[in-house]
């Protein structure tokens, strides 16, 4: 994804620390460097025999997952309920993504606990870090270093999706995470908030179904698809270089300058093309599908990128813009 600051498309920096931290070692629970009582964090999840089978459980389907509101895990309320400490501020929702939300709480003992949330992450602790079940879903707890650790309640397997909290805490930062976590789910199987969902919202559209293997094939060929998160999908050539991305996500509404310009997408739809300045030949095509909330809409967004094809010759953005007319025709409508 192309870095825009002025349309909030900020790079998901702790995601990528994540994914380069997480073949360390498991959470542990050592309380020694802490100032405070044991009891200050409150441990949770549960243990026990976890299937390897698919998971069926209707709750955590990927079509549920993402109407969810990932803030209301994170308030004051919800997080003083956890006896983690004190949440002096009201949560922080991602400005771009639908499904992120973060918050801080200081124990009592002064140190803070920061803590991500993320409803369908696909950037996991590996399989050989599952410690039990939360909610009779696998759980995968890793421990970066003595200060941060993921912990996944797994929802999808093969391919791999989850709840996915990401805990900066310098003392025993897997208990918090545990503790949430359990919480969590406990929610997402009773009653959970969910965002509205009017006619021809992308909230609800699955990226996967939104772009046709014949549209993608001339630009990816053997193009085959994964989900990257449950707003977005990534097409492959037999898992490798070039790919194609498919995302949807809320921001401003797209202007020219910065590098972007217009492109007709078809329909009566105007897109904004941004060619790759790196090494790698890229291009980003996005467009405004509907309004979302206050003074942001929901975006559509067809990255292409490829690390091997010779930036000079290859025609990314119009490969791109390929891709995304085809979507444009896939997307939903009031």
């Amino acid at each position: 994804m192309l870095p825009d600051v002025r349309r909030r498309r900020l790079p998901k920096l702790f995601l990528l620390v994540i994914a380069l931290a997480l073949p360390l070692t498991a959470c542990g629970q050592n309380l020694g460097k802490s100032n405070f009582a044991r009891t200050t964090v409150p441990a949770a999840a549960g243990t026990g025999q976890v299937s390897d089978g698919p998971i069926t459980d209707a709750a955590v389907a990927a079509n549920v997952l993402r109407t969810i509101k990932p803030c209301q895990f994170l308030t004051k309320e919800a997080l003083g309920a956890l006896g983690l400490g004190t949440a002096e501020d009201d949560p922080s929702p991602s400005s771009i993504a639908f499904d992120r939300c973060s918050n801080k709480v200081k124990d009592p003992g002064g140190k803070e606990i920061r803590l991500e949330f993320e409803i369908g992450s696909t950037l996991l602790p590996h399989a050989d870090k599952t410690t039990g079940q939360v909610g009779g879903l696998p759980l995968r707890v890793s421990k970066t270093d003595d200060s941060s650790c993921t912990v996944a309640t797994m929802t999808a397997l093969n391919p791999d999706m989850a709840l996915m909290v990401s805990v900066t805490y310098p003392g025993d930062p897997c208990r918090p995470g545990q503790t949430l976590m359990e919480a969590v789910v406990q929610k997402v199987h009773n009653s959970p908030e969910k965002y509205s969902t009017p006619a021809g919202t992308v909230v609800t559209a699955d990226p996967c179904a939104m772009a046709d293997t014949a549209a993608v094939a001339p630009v990816v060929p053997s193009a085959k698809s994964a989900p990257s998160g449950l707003h977005s999908c990534e097409w492959q050539s037999n898992g490798t270089d070039p790919t194609v991305t498919v995302e949807f996500l809320p921001g401003l509404p797209p202007l020219e300058g910065d590098g972007y310009s217009k492109v007709d997408l078809g329909g009566g739809v105007t897109g904004f093309q941004k060619k790759g300045t790196a090494s790698s030949s890229e291009c980003q095509v996005e467009w405004q599908h509907r309004p979302w909330q206050g003074d942001d809409v929901e975006l559509a967004q067809v990255d292409y990128r490829s690390y091997t094809a010779n930036p000079a010759t290859d025609d990314p953005c119009g490969k791109a813009v390929t891709v995304a007319k085809n979507v444009v025709t896939k997307l939903p409508k009031a």
